[in-house]
């Protein structure tokens, strides 16, 4: 956040996604930084990330047309409605992500990131790079990463 601090406009509520984890697991976390709560989500990978869709990211990209997720700081812009409904822009803030507004890296709901693929394949399916949420998580996404808040995402090592 300190790195970025001019660019990010909303400094109580910030997204981090830890891509450690698997697809399977909630690892889209939601911190409230007044409260401290914290609340955590399903969110795909891109299938550039996870080419033999094994439910683990294996790398970055910010190449585009790499369909990969992108590892970095990115902050929130403006809503919209395209092609899966109801999402957000962001823009990356670092090198490893600064493409994403020309790749349209987005916020957007996905069948394929419901629990019940979780239940039926062990594993999410996969986005373009976006971070795709379930539809039922979609407006408090939308909602609580409003405009000018910060996302980071990256593969975060808990040792």
């Amino acid at each position: 956040m300190s790195r970025h601090i001019g660019q990010i406009k909303y400094r109580d509520v910030i997204g981090i996604c830890d891509f450690d984890d698997p697809s399977s697991k909630a690892r889209f976390h939601v911190l409230d930084v007044v409260s401290g709560r914290l609340d955590s989500y399903l969110v795909a990978h891109g299938r550039g990330s996870d080419p033999s869709h094994t439910g683990w990211l294996q790398k970055f990209s910010n190449a585009v047309g790499s369909a990969a997720s992108s590892s970095g700081a990115f902050v929130t812009a403006e809503e919209y409605v395209g092609n899966h409904g109801r999402s957000r822009r962001i823009d990356g803030l670092d090198p490893t992500n600064n493409n994403a507004r020309a790749r349209a890296v987005v916020i957007h709901g996905a069948w394929y990131s419901e629990p019940e693929m979780i239940a039926q394949h062990g594993k999410l399916g996969r986005s373009e790079g976006c971070f795709a949420f379930g539809q039922r998580d979609l407006a408090t996404m939308m909602q609580r990463l409003g405009p000018g808040r910060l996302i980071y995402a990256d593969k975060i090592d808990r040792a």
